[in-house]
């Protein structure tokens, strides 16, 4: 809760970049929070036909930072707010900022 509040004050109305990471696999969704919908979605589950895609190392976590981006770029969200949800930022947290950020989000 206090990274959320902290988020709200400085966010001057932009969407947030939420991520979500559990043992097996990370999830990135962009939230429009006025309007309480969820912009833009990725999750490391989405490998498809390649059975390497899926997991939550970096190299997945990037995977997801890329996929998200692009996804909220093509909504027309280009400025949002990183929420790590209280998650050190290191490792896969990094590697899906980073990701994204080269993709095109601003924050």
């Amino acid at each position: 809760m206090r990274t959320r509040i902290r988020l709200k004050a400085l966010s001057n109305g932009r969407p947030r970049l939420s991520v979500f990471r559990s043992s097996k696999n990370i999830y990135a969704q962009v939230i429009d929070d006025a309007g309480g919908v969820t912009v833009a979605a990725a999750s490391s589950l989405e490998g498809g036909k390649d059975a390497k895609a899926k997991g939550a190392d970096k190299d997945a976590a990037a995977r997801v930072g890329k996929l998200v981006a692009e996804r909220a770029i093509e909504k027309g969200v280009k400025d949002v707010v990183f929420d790590r949800g209280g998650y050190i930022y290191h490792g896969r947290i990094k590697a899906l900022a980073d990701a994204a950020r080269e993709a095109g989000l601003n924050f």
